[in-house]
């Protein structure tokens, strides 16, 4: 890392620090003017940033990249229209900045409270998700702070022109550029001078996959959330409703792949297997899913491949879905404990005594009764866009909506008072 790489970071944090104090003062109208102006600026630039995408997609391509990295990657105009609308829907939220909790008095008459505050200076690092940018921007500048962004090359065209749009709208409300600032390189030694600013940014949240996310977390002096995977299980217990299930593993393993919500693993009691499996199966795979199992599973699913250890530690990001067979709700949730990530974890079931069993034992950041594992995002439990999902427990757990990019400190009000 050169000297001057260094300081042009630390630069770029130091406008950050200022921005982020003028930002985290200004009313909650100021705020959500600017989210409005940055909606309208985003759909003013919508050609621009469509043609930054399509650079963005032919530079993967030509890379030969995956198909859920391409899809990942993608901004058609619906994703566009969703990108705007989630803006807006920010700034529709409540403001968690100022509010209080308490007072309560002591015995010696103070008054205790805690207040939310902004947390200040926001570094997010990402890789192939451009409406990242938007939805960063919006969260952090609602909730008081400034953002510093760091795409990955192969979505840094897409990044740019989405951030060029924000910070316009910035201006437009009368707040400082400087609260969304994206990183002008994508030299990784950029990201490491960031990791070590300490005393000027308070949050490093990367969004990526397992190695970017170990990358950051080994490198940073400065607190990380993080996830290094979605190992997601749905567990379908002995009398659920099979057509239910059945639909629950559909959605979760095929709507969308490729994201950390995504089913990757399904266990099933053994006696309802044989009724279950093949009707599953046939629907699975005439969506395109490889089935990977057990010794039972291959029995019942004739030309099921055979699942080996890695799989069951597989996030697989794909049309790919690992199944065992188990004696016991016992037997899963020792399975989820053993492989699981503490991301998204399921059970069907219509015992209500199993379900209670399930959400109280099995340790994840979210866990659903009858419903599938593509819930375990910031919009679908209602908090608007989301800055990640949290599988650390130190801050946050789970989807991070505006509160979780606050803290509280304590505010407390005497009549002179002295400590004896």
């Amino acid at each position: 890392m050169t000297d001057d790489l260094r300081e042009r970071m630390r630069e770029l944090c130091h406008r950050a620090r200022g921005a982020a104090r003028v930002v985290g003062l200004a009313p909650t109208a100021t705020k959500n003017a600017a989210l409005e102006a940055m909606a309208g600026e985003l759909l003013a630039a919508r050609q621009a940033i469509s043609k930054a995408n399509e650079r963005d997609l032919r530079r993967a391509d030509e890379a030969g990249v995956t198909a859920a990295f391409r899809d990942r990657l993608q901004l058609d105009e619906g994703r566009l229209t969703a990108m705007e609308r989630a803006v807006r829907e920010v700034a529709d939220l409540p403001d968690p900045v100022g509010a209080m909790q308490g007072p309560e008095r002591r015995p010696n008459g103070l008054l205790v409270g805690r207040m939310r505050v902004p947390l200040g200076v926001i570094l997010i690092i990402y890789e192939a998700r451009p409406n990242v940018t938007a939805d960063s921007a919006a969260l952090c500048v609602k909730a008081g702070n400034a953002v510093i962004l760091r795409p990955g090359s192969e979505a840094f065209d897409s990044s740019a022109a989405i951030a060029t749009a924000v910070r316009r709208g910035l201006a437009r409300a009368g707040l400082p550029e400087d609260a969304v600032q994206l990183v002008p390189t994508t030299d990784r030694a950029a990201m490491l001078a960031l990791l070590a600013e300490d005393e000027l940014v308070d949050l490093a949240i990367p969004r990526g996959g397992e190695g970017l996310i170990r990358f950051v977390t080994e490198h940073a002096r400065v607190p990380v959330v993080r996830h290094y995977k979605g190992i997601c299980h749905l567990y379908v217990d002995d009398g659920a409703d099979l057509q239910q299930a059945i639909d629950i593993c559909y959605n979760a393993k095929v709507q969308r792949p490729g994201v950390c919500n995504a089913l990757e693993t399904l266990l099933v009691h053994r006696q309802i297997a044989g009724e279950l499996l093949p009707p599953l199966a046939a629907r699975l795979r005439e969506a395109g899913v490889e089935l990977r199992g057990d010794a039972t599973t291959r029995t019942l699913v004739p030309g099921a491949l055979s699942a080996t250890e890695d799989d069951w530690h597989a996030e697989y990001l794909a049309l790919i879905l690992a199944i065992r067979v188990v004696d016991s709700i016992d037997q899963a949730i020792d399975h989820i404990e053993r492989y699981g990530s503490r991301h998204t974890e399921a059970i069907a079931t219509r015992d209500p005594g199993r379900a209670e069993r399930f959400l109280r034992e099995v340790d994840s950041s979210c866990v659903l009764v009858n419903a599938s594992t593509r819930f375990n995002d910031g919009g679908e439990l209602g908090l608007g866009a989301e800055i990640g999902i949290s599988t650390s427990k130190i801050h946050a757990f789970g989807p991070m909506g505006l509160e979780a990019l606050t803290t509280q400190k304590f505010v407390v009000r005497g009549e002179g008072q002295t400590r004896r």
